[in-house]
């Protein structure tokens, strides 16, 4: 069992990001704040360094890719923290992706979903995660890197 533990913790943590995330820092900054995916990127990489954990820092407009990259993270990755954007009440497709996953899968989302329009308030992947981090902004994701450092 040991062993097992250590060689998916010598795999990266697969940080996927979806639709629109790529226009943070622009886009509805009153809701998203000003940081860019370029920036929390960096603080993840930071954050996972400081748990001596390595990350893949990804981000596709397209429910396919994301789909794609969910099933490489069943060999190639120790966890997965996804922010789905739109796609996180919507799809399907990622849902059932996820569901083949064996290791630790964090959802995040940047806004407090809860606090929006009732069509964010349903979640797919939800039901399909380790865990949900909702709402208190980008440091979402270093809480999330925490969990999946205290899962694996």
């Amino acid at each position: 069992m040991a062993k097992s533990s250590s060689s998916k913790a010598s795999k990266p943590v697969f940080v996927l990001n979806g639709p629109n995330l790529n226009l943070l820092g622009q886009r509805e900054p009153e809701i998203y704040g000003s940081t860019t995916l370029a920036e929390i990127e960096k603080q993840v990489k930071a954050k996972a360094k400081s748990l001596g954990l390595a990350v893949d820092c990804r981000q596709s407009n397209h429910e396919g890719e994301l789909v794609d990259w969910i099933q490489e993270a069943r060999v190639k990755a120790s966890a997965v923290i996804l922010n789905a954007g739109a796609y996180s009440h919507t799809s399907i497709a990622i849902h059932d992706a996820l569901a083949t996953l064996d290791i630790p899968v964090v959802e995040v989302h940047i806004s407090n979903v809860y606090k929006r329009e009732s069509f964010r308030h349903h979640s797919t992947i939800s039901p399909v995660a380790t865990g949900v981090i909702c709402g208190l902004g980008t440091i979402g994701y270093a809480l999330a890197l925490e969990a999946i450092h205290s899962k694996i």
